[in-house]
């Protein structure tokens, strides 16, 4: 063997070799693969090609100098997720903790450039101690030269992140820019300040995992999207989600083949619908019934439960669903709901994902904490997403339709193309109960038994109001429809739309109320 190709298998060995056996047998034993590990399994066999696995880092200072590894610290590179390109990058946790050096974001940065231009989603694969610290702001520019590459790439291509270690300080705003995020439960955290700091600054006594760790972000702050229990089923759901996905802003989402009939019904859906008003019962039921194959990838699905979003194929294609949860707070729209439904509502129309929307919905949540809080502008965000989206969109009430939430909720007047409702939807300004209080308030005030007259003159609004034939025969519906019938004309509906053309006037951007 001559001298370069003896250089050449010396490199390769240490770059495999990463940060040596010691520190790969103590990834495994806290519960972890390794970065090439992670990466072996997230594309299709022998599908992937690694770039820039001689670089190394620069820095020679606090000891630097005997801890340079090919590679250093993170596998970069392309390869085919059921069969598609797709670019990703694995931190590697067994060099120097996976910090983030000057070299390594380069690295990152290419990468991101080299997707945007080819079209392909990126994936990251975060398990990092944060900030190379010898190298000072070398890395620190390492981070935003990252941030400006999520953000220019947001709406372009499908950004997703997987949170398989610690993410701190600094290093959580790129999970925070991309698109989903997926956090390993036991295993993986995100804070910007850790439990040391908080101790000192605000004596709060926390651990990592209640600060920072899947189930906080999934449940509390929604700043992740899924919780799964280990490191092979995060890959298996980032797979999962790209098949849902187009591969950027231009094409369409891959079309799946089902055996699933288009016109199947279901007679479950006609006793869905309680007939007490106030009785609950689960959408997701809805969803799964009418979902090719009864396949339903719900989103955040531990945050803001009274709103669900997710996503089905109709036909074959993907459809993002957004719906109310009368299980939950009686599926009204509240802050977390409303952000959580703005956000993805503005994902499908970046990525040419057709809107389903279930509405049952009683209203907006009222007390002093959502006022305080900020209702009014956080349920304008989930208005202007939906009135602002162009790609074709489906509304299908249920029950419910009262007040502003019924224009909130994709309704006719904000551009939604076909509105149907089940023979149990009720659309009113408010519930018969809170209607008769205000219309009949002098004579419940003047009446010997108000109990007889409020039960009267209720009966009598529902009679008027609570039913869809009012709001069919204004053309703000398109048709009651059986519920049983639900899956063949959705099918059918957006069948019928795929050829939608439609646009926002020119600007630069609109100013949704963050």
């Amino acid at each position: 063997m001559d001298t370069g190709n003896r250089n050449l298998a010396d490199i390769e060995r240490r770059a495999d070799e990463a940060g040596g056996e010691a520190r790969r047998a103590k990834q495994h034993a806290a519960g972890k693969l390794t970065a090439r590990e992670r990466i072996d399994l997230f594309f299709d066999p022998e599908t992937f090609q690694e770039i820039d696995r001689y670089v190394t880092h620069r820095c020679r200072d606090f000891g630097m100098a005997d801890q340079v590894v090919p590679g250093d610290g993170v596998v970069a590179g392309f390869g085919r997720v059921s069969g598609r390109l797709v670019f990703a990058f694995a931190q590697d946790f067994t060099v120097v903790g996976g910090s983030l050096s000057e070299t390594n974001a380069a690295k990152i940065v290419k990468l991101m450039d080299q997707a945007v231009k080819m079209g392909s989603p990126i994936v990251g694969l975060n398990d990092s101690g944060g900030a190379r610290i010898q190298e000072g702001v070398l890395s620190l520019g390492g981070y935003a030269d990252i941030f400006l590459r999520n953000t220019l790439a947001s709406g372009v291509v499908p950004q997703l992140s997987a949170i398989m270690g610690p993410c701190a300080g600094g290093a959580v705003y790129s999970p925070a820019i991309t698109d989903f995020t997926v956090m390993v439960d036991g295993t993986s955290y995100m804070f910007v300040t850790g439990p040391d700091v908080i101790q000192t600054v605000t004596h709060e006594t926390v651990t990592k995992e209640s600060l920072g760790g899947a189930t906080t972000h999934n449940a509390k702050s929604g700043v992740a999207h899924f919780a799964v229990a280990d490191d092979h089923e995060c890959l298996s759901l980032l797979r999962d989600l790209l098949s849902f996905l187009p591969s950027n802003n231009l094409d369409d989402p891959p079309v799946v083949a089902s055996s699933d009939p288009p016109d199947r019904e279901d007679i479950a859906l006609d006793r869905l619908v309680p007939e007490a008003p106030n009785q609950p019962y689960n959408i997701v039921e809805l969803i799964n019934s009418v979902a090719d194959d009864g396949i339903f990838l719900e989103v955040h699905q531990q945050f803001a439960k009274n709103l669900v979003v997710g996503f089905v194929r109709l036909g074959g294609h993907t459809v993002g669903v957004v719906a109310n949860q009368p299980t939950h707070l009686a599926g009204t729209l509240d802050i977390d709901a409303s952000v959580k439904g703005a956000r993805f509502v503005r994902f499908c129309d970046a990525f040419n994902i057709p809107l389903l929307t279930f509405e049952d919905v009683p209203g907006f949540l009222p007390g002093t904490q959502q006022e305080h809080g900020g209702i009014i502008r956080h349920g304008a965000k989930l208005l202007f997403a939906f009135a602002e989206a162009t790609v074709p969109k489906v509304t299908v009430i249920t029950r419910k339709a009262y007040g502003g939430a019924y224009c909130v909720m994709a309704s006719k007047h904000i551009r939604t193309d076909l509105n149907y409702a089940w023979p149990t939807a009720e659309i009113a300004v408010m519930g018969p109960e809170g209607a008769v209080n205000v219309l009949y308030k002098r004579e419940l005030e003047a009446a010997k038994d108000p109990e007889t007259l409020r039960a009267q003159k209720a009966a009598e609004f529902r009679e008027k109001f609570a039913n869809p034939y009012t709001a069919a025969a204004r053309g703000y519906l398109d048709a009651v429809i059986q519920p049983r019938r639900t899956r063949q004309i959705l099918v059918t509906a957006f069948e019928s739309l795929t050829s939608k053309r439609d646009k926002n006037p020119p600007k630069k951007h609109g100013n949704i109320p963050l």
